[in-house]
């Protein structure tokens, strides 16, 4: 989920508008983004690209998406406005804002890595799909939490607590891709199994940054575990990822169809081309006498007037007075001789 917000009791935030301040990190990131894609031979992950490019939107409101898009305020996940309210706006746009550039930064950060890693792992459709799907269980599994936790007394985190930030997918991204790791990872000083590296970090953050939800970065964690679960119980194609993958079927549609095009007239241009060339080798007959190229409508060789040879025409008897049709080297001499001073 993200960077917690706690205001009064039913109070909202104060907070909206676009990101005056900088603190450099943006250039940053925008610079190891270009390494990520920019090097020889980089796979080019496209749906990492655009949640990327859709968080920073978000983001930054360049021109006039900062009078199109909603405020913070309006969109920060609370557990109550959401169910009184059926709110769905807080519901799924709440993990597209960030608080503050450095919530922001680390955010973008975790999800070019392991973005990355996963699409290009399991494709991008599939990809596409575990994103909503991560999204979607991790918003309502926090909603089921809260309401819990309000049953038991607690009203903190169903009616104060106003989240934003796309950490929740995060933790589930991250439970996914360490699902079936055998490796270990170094964590503030501890070597543990990377499979459990989302909880560790859950309890550090929770340690060294106490204004974060807990509750939404553990719904992250279950929302990951859930994902993995219906993969394994559910054996039949992804209906999300056939919808994906319908979806953007249909959206690419005129461009494959016009290649399509491109390519059958380059293939009949060339058919053209060969039938064109073989037609202009047929239109022509070599003489066998000196070896001149003569047009197929001659039946004497205008080099040497030599009388064709050629088995597919009937041959024509061009034979001259008291001559013989096999001429002699010095015969055929003579005769281009006459024919160059003509």
């Amino acid at each position: 989920m993200g960077v917690g917000m706690s205001s009064g009791r039913r109070r909202g935030i104060g907070v909206g508008g676009g990101h005056g301040s900088s603190s450099g990190m943006l250039p940053l990131l925008a610079l190891q983004v270009l390494l990520e894609y920019g090097r020889a031979g980089a796979s080019r992950p496209p749906v990492t690209a655009a949640l990327i490019a859709a968080n920073a939107l978000v983001y930054l409101r360049p021109g006039a998406l900062d009078t199109f898009l909603p405020p913070l305020s309006r969109v920060a996940f609370n557990p109550h406005l959401i169910i009184q309210y059926g709110d769905m706006t807080r519901f799924f746009l709440s993990a597209f804002y960030h608080l503050s550039e450095t919530h922001f930064f680390y955010n973008m950060t975790s999800l070019l890595w392991k973005g990355i890693q996963l699409e290009t792992s399991v494709g991008s459709v599939e990809f596409a799909s575990m994103i909503a799907a991560l999204l979607g269980l991790s918003q309502g599994i926090t909603l089921l939490l809260s309401k819990g936790l309000l049953l038991f007394g607690n009203e903190t985190a169903y009616y104060d607590q106003y989240a934003v930030g796309f950490s929740g997918v995060l933790f589930g991204m991250k439970i996914v891709l360490n699902a079936w790791s055998d490796d270990y990872v170094f964590l503030h000083g501890m070597v543990i199994p990377a499979k459990y590296a989302a909880w560790a970090e859950l309890l550090l953050i929770q340690a060294f940054i106490p204004g974060t939800s807990f509750i939404g970065h553990l719904g992250g964690i279950l929302a990951g575990l859930s994902y993995l679960w219906l993969k394994r119980s559910y054996s039949g194609p992804d209906p999300l990822a056939l919808l994906i993958s319908g979806i953007a079927n249909v959206v690419s549609w005129p461009v494959k169809f016009a290649q399509r095009l491109l390519r059958s007239g380059r293939r009949q241009g060339s058919r053209v081309g060969r039938r064109a060339s073989r037609e202009t080798d047929q239109g022509m007959w070599r003489c066998s006498a000196c070896t001149y190229d003569n047009s197929s409508s001659a039946d004497i060789c205008e080099m040497c007037n030599s009388t064709r040879e050629d088995p597919a025409f009937p041959q024509r008897q061009h034979l001259q007075a008291g001559g013989d049709s096999a001429l002699s080297v010095d015969e055929i001499r003579r005769r281009r001789l006459q024919r160059f001073d003509r």
